[in-house]
């Protein structure tokens, strides 16, 4: 019999160390509560994202979520992701609307014409790849390249939620309670409540967080008034594309990042799960790149596979697709809710930023978990000095600059990772 396109999930009942595969579930009570959690895991870096660059934070909310459908549909619902803001898209969009950093963007829609244009170019090359196969990308990507790119990108975020998610020392405790309470979720607790270590965690910490401030008065109490004053349900503030050369110049660049962002992803998510998805790359690429393309249509930011929802794969063991199509569902049905936005936005920045260190640095395991099941072998100079320099230079954000485009953080990791082991794999053999 031949296979289905999309998978026939087979319900299982897994112990509290057990994997969930991608062609398994849970019951779907708890398929949908796996959902929201990842819904709140990608909710911070999404809304994040297009504020910064001027964008409607609940456009970013609904197309991530049509997003995560539409890459769910293009890989047959294969490949486990979640799609979300992409923040490698914020310097160039900045530099091409010349955004002040505050307020609505008044030239949007050169962007969103420049953002299109990216995933046009980023769909292509997944046609591509699907067309010749993956083995130029082992080639170039083998588990020492691999593993340190994936690190990378947990470590690159580190300051984020260190440097600008804590700005005194109350809320740096709340931070350390934020984590603690995450952690001792995650060893304490057993079963369901265990798998849901991040919201649990985080819903522990608000409360304590709520106590220490509006009944005691220590730090900056949680505000909900936006939340009653928003509605339940309206339309998102859509922005229409406008297309320039110059614009579509500056941003197009980005789909290299992307595209190695996404390769990275789906490498970590293959060793995790002991399942080969490689053969999946190119669809995952054409996914990527249509929802970019949706999403900039309408004046949403590009979208990519999200890292912290890798994050929170790795703590839960669940890699079921089931839910992040539960989880792109939800999605959709929150940008179009101003309320939920608002209670999203009403959580404390420093409990926020304690679930962030967490998530930020399970993604960095999991890139040394590469090394790790593919023994990778330190005592050779090569994968010593190449994982050395790109842990280095993508965790310090080292940048390059081409003209108006800069690459740094991951992208030029990224790339120092696959030129530097080209070059001393070259000289080793000679």
């Amino acid at each position: 019999m031949s296979e289905s396109f999309f998978p026939r999930w087979r319900e299982v009942r897994p112990g509290t160390d057990d994997v969930v595969a991608p062609d398994e579930r849970l019951a779907w009570p708890q398929t949908s509560v796996m959902g929201v959690q990842h819904v709140i895991a990608m909710f911070g870096s999404t809304i994040l994202a297009p504020i910064l660059m001027g964008f409607d934070p609940n456009v970013a909310v609904l197309m991530s979520g049509v997003g995560t459908l539409i890459f769910f549909l293009l890989t047959g619902g294969r490949v486990p992701s979640y799609l979300g803001s992409s923040f490698a898209f914020i310097g160039v969009v900045i530099a091409a609307t010349g955004y002040g950093g505050s307020g609505a963007n008044a030239n949007i829609g050169v962007a969103l014409g420049g953002i299109i244009a990216c995933g046009l170019v980023y769909t292509l090359v997944g046609f591509l790849v699907q067309a010749i196969g993956t083995r130029w990308i082992e080639h170039f990507m083998p588990p020492v390249v691999t593993g340190a790119i994936v690190a990378v990108i947990g470590l690159n975020l580190a300051g984020v939620p260190i440097k600008n998610m804590a700005s005194n020392n109350f809320e740096s405790w709340m931070q350390a309670l934020t984590f603690v309470c995450v952690g001792m979720v995650a060893v304490v607790t057993r079963g369901m409540v265990q798998r849901l270590l991040i919201l649990v965690g985080l819903i522990a910490a608000s409360i304590i967080y709520a106590v220490l401030t509006n009944g005691m008065g220590l730090g900056k109490p949680v505000d909900l008034s936006g939340v009653a004053n928003a509605a339940w349900v309206g339309m998102p503030n859509f922005a229409a594309p406008q297309f320039s050369a110059q614009a579509a110049f500056m941003i197009v660049p980005v789909v290299i990042i992307l595209v190695v962002e996404n390769l990275g992803h789906i490498k970590a998510v293959t060793a995790m799960t002991g399942k080969d998805l490689d053969r999946y790359m190119g669809r995952a690429f054409i996914g990527d790149g249509v929802a970019t393309m949706v999403s900039g249509s309408v004046g949403g930011t590009g979208v990519t596979t999200y890292a912290e929802n890798i994050g929170v794969m790795a703590a839960t063991r669940i890699y079921s697709t089931a839910v992040f199509m539960v989880a792109g569902i939800i999605a959709l049905l929150l940008g179009f809710s101003p309320k939920f936005g608002a209670l999203i936005q009403a959580i404390p920045l420093p409990i926020m930023g304690g679930v962030s260190i967490v998530v930020f640095g399970l993604i960095a395991v999991a890139g040394a978990k590469i090394w790790v099941d593919n023994r990778v072998d330190f005592s050779q100079n090569k994968n010593l000095i190449v994982a050395a320099i790109t842990l280095i230079i993508g965790t310090g954000d080292f940048t390059l600059k081409f003209g108006s485009f800069a690459l740094g953080g991951i992208g030029t990791a990224t790339f120092g990772a696959i030129i530097l082991y080209q070059l001393l794999n070259l000289g080793d053999k000679r």
